[in-house]
């Protein structure tokens, strides 16, 4: 695993002296911008700056003239291109088919692949870290404020859910950032860097917890938990415990000192334990859906019904439990009834419309992934690897290990995705890019053995 630079780390096309991890930056903060009223939450600025990510990645290549990938990167990345390409041939028309395909390979393939390229070493890898946490920290604050002003997005009668700037469209695109944030400046404080550093980082992550429970999102709540918990794990036993009291008294007073939306809160948190005895309707949808996923592939278990066919085939496949939508209204948009055009689960959406070929193809590239980020976190902590790592190590597995779990509660699509692929970029950086070679000046260094101390 990780980091090298290329051996000619040049500035490449354009200016002398600017980044090339720059282009992958200005795609995360662009999901600042806030979102139309009304918009449909597809495909925005961000998106199309990823597309010119790319291109320039492209150009930077060529002009290198170099092998832009190894063979196990070009392997894991490209291992989902096979099943794309035979689910788009499958798809209902050949419009659905290329925009399906297009945006697979946009969040799957191309823009990871381009971060990966772009991301030269450790400090460009912090750089994309602390922009997530950035853009967090800012999407949060627009979320508290929406709560605190009663200017959020419907729930429970009261305009109160905090969505940032993503509308009610997209009520996940804040809890996702957010997350994204969270996971990253856990990463960053349990690391081995400046104390100061660590200390900012862990101070954005004890207050990104109170947006994230503003979201009443149950599924980022789930994924991050899981995700924290694996962190302080990976990160050791003794400091787990303490960046895990730390997170806890940060929770207790943040939101049970303040009461930030204790009632409320406090009923979202137990829904999640009766999701099986006393849905509500979303829960019901949900189910429903799941089911529908699930009778497409039984009709065609290897191909699926094609890509961006599960609209198409749901209500021959639903159950009459589910509704006809669900109800958006708040943060500046009027009131709306939105389909429910997925199955919110991604294992799900691909097994429907892409068959077991496409759902072994996208695991399998996600699992390979995961395995060599773990693998790089291994060598890190025995010594094999610059110690000063660890923190790129943690936020690459954290973020990993955050969209495999949320992916079971939700599925691609509305602006907030392409931060996906810029999350699968990291991780692919970290788990399959070359070694950036010595710690940096300001890490602490690794502690001597006893038999060189005592030679000394």
């Amino acid at each position: 695993m990780s980091f090298a630079p290329p051996p000619d780390r040049g500035p490449g096309p354009g200016p002398a002296g600017v980044s090339p991890v720059l282009p992958v930056a200005a795609v995360v903060a662009l999901l600042a911008l806030p979102v139309g009223p009304g918009g449909e939450g597809g495909a925005g600025p961000a998106d199309a700056v990823s597309a010119l990510a790319v291109l320039y990645c492209v150009v930077r290549l060529l002009r290198q003239r170099r092998r832009p990938l190894s063979r196990t990167a070009a392997l894991v990345l490209g291992l989902p291109v096979a099943g794309l390409a035979l689910a788009a041939m499958g798809a209902s028309s050949a419009g659905a088919g290329l925009t399906g395909l297009g945006r697979y390979l946009q969040i799957f393939v191309l823009v990871p692949a381009a971060v990966l390229l772009l991301v030269r070493d450790r400090a460009d890898f912090r750089v994309l870290a602390w922009s997530f946490v950035g853009l967090a920290v800012w999407q949060g604050a627009v979320g508290v404020h929406q709560y605190v002003t009663g200017t959020g997005a419907s729930y429970q009668g009261e305009e109160i859910r905090a969505v940032g700037t993503f509308g009610p469209q997209d009520v996940m695109g804040m809890a996702t950032v957010v997350s994204f944030g969270l996971v990253c400046a856990l990463g960053l404080a349990l690391g081995r860097g400046a104390l100061r550093r660590r200390c900012l980082a862990g101070a954005a992550a004890a207050a990104l917890l109170v947006p994230l429970a503003l979201s009443f999102s149950r599924g980022a709540w789930i994924a991050t938990a899981v995700t924290c918990a694996v962190q302080l794990v990976l990160a050791g036993l003794r400091r787990a415990l303490k960046a895990g009291a730390a997170l806890a008294a940060a929770a207790v007073v943040l939101v049970g000192g303040f009461g930030v939306g204790t009632t409320m809160l406090q009923e979202r948190i137990d829904s999640i334990t009766r999701v099986t005895d006393a849905p509500d309707q979303s829960v019901t949808d949900r189910y429903t859906m799941w089911a529908a996923a699930l009778g497409m592939w039984r009709e065609r278990p290897l191909t699926g019904v094609g890509l961006k066919g599960f609209p198409e085939h749901r209500d021959a496949h639903a159950s009459l439990a589910l509704s006809s939508g669900s109800d958006t209204e708040g943060a500046g948009s009027a009131f709306r009834r939105q389909p429910l055009l997925s199955p919110h689960n991604m294992y799900l959406l691909v097994l429907a419309e892409q068959g077991l070929l496409g759902l072994l193809a996208l695991a399998g590239s996600w699992l390979a992934l995961l395995v060599c980020a773990l693998r790089g976190l291994v060598r890190v902590r025995r010594g094999r690897a610059a110690p000063d790592a660890l923190d790129c190590a943690l936020v690459a597995c954290g973020l990993l290990v955050w969209q495999l779990v949320d992916f079971a509660y939700a599925d691609i699509g509305g602006p907030s995705t392409v931060l996906t692929a810029v999350c699968l970029g990291l991780v692919a950086r970290w788990a399959l890019g070359p070694d950036d070679g010595p710690a940096e000046p300001d890490a602490r260094p690794a502690a001597r053995a006893p038999e060189e101390a005592v030679a000394r």
